[in-house]
């Protein structure tokens, strides 16, 4: 089974390059609905968020802001610092545990992401062109960058915790590829744990430990995650419930509020808000 296809089947993955080139001076604070992906060619770049330490990268790297957040980047005109940047959205404003997995911001040298030097030989080469399709080709391969970022950060262990490491788990991966194929199965900790071949008590650590949640609180997650993606494209509650494992209506809406803070009814009218404020 491809371990990172549910994640695709669940959540939409796009992306759209808005800047290359030569970079000097600071750029206006970064909207706070999409994710970034910014590609360092050369120079020396600072990225400063409110109340955060400012991060400086000096050697060609990835840095991947996958959440919203807002943020600025600087850098010196003497510096010859070269970018190319581009927003990102998977599942923003969603609880997508695959980028949940990546701190903020998640940066890495070039170096040592040696697997994507291909892929970005044609991104530098697409960003300094003006050939017909230029947009169009360099959003397909930023989409294309990061799935192999992900792919980098789950096989290389780029990542400390998170659901990228419990899929490189061999024992773990069983058990979490279940849920994701299977949120309607009312699953019992003991049912996972035998997935995983091991004790309950053992497999609930290990879970915790490598991806820093329980094994149903990463259950709940990925099932309002897909309840969130059915929302938006307009099931109903009734339907999204029996789909993903709660017995009506009532029992989501209640799960949905405690986890999120508003019901879906709410999420759903502010995530279009914020959608139609990224795209003006």
């Amino acid at each position: 089974m491809d371990r990172l296809a549910p994640f695709f089947e669940q959540f939409t993955l796009s992306a759209r390059m808005f800047y290359s080139g030569a970079f000097c001076g600071i750029s206006p604070n970064l909207d706070e609905q999409v994710g970034y992906l910014h590609v360092l060619k050369k120079g020396t770049l600072t990225i400063t968020r409110p109340n955060a330490r400012p991060i400086v990268v000096d050697t060609p790297s990835i840095v991947f802001l996958p959440r919203p957040h807002q943020h600025r980047l600087h850098a010196s005109e003497d510096d010859g610092t070269e970018l190319v940047c581009a927003t990102v959205e998977f599942g923003t404003g969603m609880l997508n545990p695959l980028t949940a997995s990546f701190p903020e911001p998640f940066v890495t040298p070039l170096d040592a992401l040696p697997e994507l030097a291909p892929t970005l030989q044609l991104l530098f080469s697409e960003s300094s062109s003006d050939l017909p399709g230029r947009q169009t080709a360099l959003d397909h391969l930023f989409e294309y960058v990061l799935v192999l970022l992900f792919r980098s950060a789950m096989n290389a262990h780029l990542v400390d915790s998170g659901v990228l490491l419990g899929l490189s788990d061999p024992r773990l991966s069983k058990a979490i590829e279940a849920m994701h194929k299977h949120p309607e199965t009312s699953w019992s900790l003991e049912e996972l744990a035998q997935r995983a071949g091991m004790s309950r008590a053992r497999f609930a650590a290990h879970f915790r430990k490598i991806v820093g949640i329980t094994p149903f609180d990463y259950l709940t997650s990925w099932r309002l995650g897909i309840a969130q993606t059915m929302l938006r494209k307009g099931n109903s509650l009734k339907l999204i419930a029996t789909a993903i494992g709660y017995t009506n209506a009532t029992a989501l809406t209640r799960v949905f509020t405690q986890r999120l803070g508003m019901s879906p009814s709410n999420w759903l009218a502010h995530s279009r808000t914020n959608e139609t404020q990224s795209h003006r």
